[in-house]
């Protein structure tokens, strides 16, 4: 493993946050080899050194994973259910750290779904100043017309506010078979249904296509794959991080 900031270690270590970690460094909490650091940009491998807070040392990180995963209708985004219902960790059996699912698709919505363990890179892509995209297809049994179309891309009322402008466009009005594609950048809960379902459509099917710049080429339903180190460094940007 290649040197890390201090300030790094320690977040990935679960001490606190990398901010707050920063500030452990200034009040001259944090101890590398029996050597108080109190500047920043110190560089260290975890391996090589026993680093304090405190005078306690910090338990080694577990190593961070990404997953992008294709997932299908019927499961869980949660690590656990209570009532023992299938989760989206069933599809990945595999994997010995303990991933959390980005945000969440209902059970009966599929597509993109990303999981890590890396809770500060999480916490970025679903915090509101960020306004990392997500685009939805939608199946209704008839099309919207151009006056709902417009209320989507505007903006609807729903019982917890105004949604934010939507991008919107057809994809296909044939009879019997319309698909709607949706990009928003919001992330309340089941939104893109309560949205279609207060212009007055209910959906057929819902999938999510892209999360973050990311997409499902190459990933079969129900199917994962590691996501690369170009892919994870464009995420922590979208996230306002750096790696």
């Amino acid at each position: 493993m290649s040197a890390e900031r201090l300030q790094k270690i320690l977040s990935r270590a679960g001490v606190a946050s990398r901010r707050a970690a920063e500030q452990m460094i200034l009040a001259g909490r944090v101890q590398v080899d029996g050597v108080t650091v109190t500047e920043l940009g110190g560089k260290y491998e975890q391996a090589d050194v026993r680093i304090t807070v405190d005078g306690k040392p910090i338990q080694a990180a577990e190593q961070r994973v990404y997953f992008l995963l294709n997932k299908p209708k019927g499961y869980i985004s949660s690590a656990h259910d209570e009532r023992g219902r299938r989760t989206v960790l069933d599809l990945l059996p595999e994997v010995r750290e303990r991933i959390y699912p980005i945000g969440r698709l209902d059970a009966n919505t599929e597509g993109l779904l990303l999981l890590t363990n890396d809770g500060e890179l999480m916490n970025g892509l679903l915090h509101p100043r960020y306004e990392v995209e997500k685009t939805y297809v939608a199946r209704l049994t008839r099309l919207p017309g151009k006056e709902e179309l417009n209320r989507l891309r505007t903006g609807v009322q729903l019982e917890d506010g105004l949604t934010a402008p939507a991008q919107v466009r057809v994809l296909e009005a044939e009879k019997g078979r319309v698909r709607v594609e949706m990009t928003i950048h919001e992330g309340r809960n089941r939104q893109v249904r309560r949205m279609f379902q207060a212009v007055g459509y209910d959906l057929k099917a819902l999938k999510r296509t892209h999360f973050a710049g990311l997409t499902l080429h190459g990933v079969a339903r129900g199917a994962h794959r590691t996501l690369t180190n170009e892919e994870i460094l464009s995420l922590y940007e979208k996230a306002g991080l750096t790696k």
